[in-house]
């Protein structure tokens, strides 16, 4: 399978970067799949901090949670142990409680798109463990990074 970007030139762009780790691999040296996730999580990070938003206070601001409703993969070369990846976020999908990010994994040295997944997460009350919107500010700050004939 051939990587092809699908990201609309005019969407704003969140870089994380880390290296592929002993942890990572399997026994070839090779990035175990489900190691992705925590690039995925890096990256997911880094957004929230970027727009303003640190994990380490957002939950506690804005009395939500956002657990996770849907991840998919492509995996299309290998990462070998101690590669940099440089994790490129976006977000494609706003609805009223969940966020769509769109999460290219590609090697720092050799510009090789590795992997790419799809994350969805929801946001529910901190309390009640129920659905609910978006907070506004939090919308607000994501529909910032939509490209301009993004809907909603």
């Amino acid at each position: 399978m051939k990587f092809e970007e699908q990201r609309p030139s005019s969407a704003r762009v969140f870089e994380a970067r880390d290296r592929v780790r002993w942890s990572d691999v399997d026994i070839a040296g090779i990035i175990y799949f489900g190691a992705y996730v925590r690039f995925i999580e890096l990256a997911e990070t880094e957004l929230f901090r970027e727009l303003g938003f640190p994990y380490a206070e957002m939950f506690e601001r804005l009395k939500i949670w956002l657990p996770r409703v849907h991840l998919d993969f492509d995996f299309y070369a290998p990462a070998l142990m101690d590669d940099e990846l440089v994790a490129r976020t976006h977000v494609v999908k706003l609805g009223n409680s969940s966020i769509t990010f769109r999460v290219i994994m590609q090697n720092a040295a050799t510009a090789v798109v590795d992997a790419a997944a799809t994350l969805v997460v929801a946001a529910v009350d901190r309390d009640q463990m129920k659905s609910r919107p978006l907070p506004p500010e939090l919308r607000s700050a994501l529909k910032s990074c939509l490209p301009p004939t993004s809907s909603e």
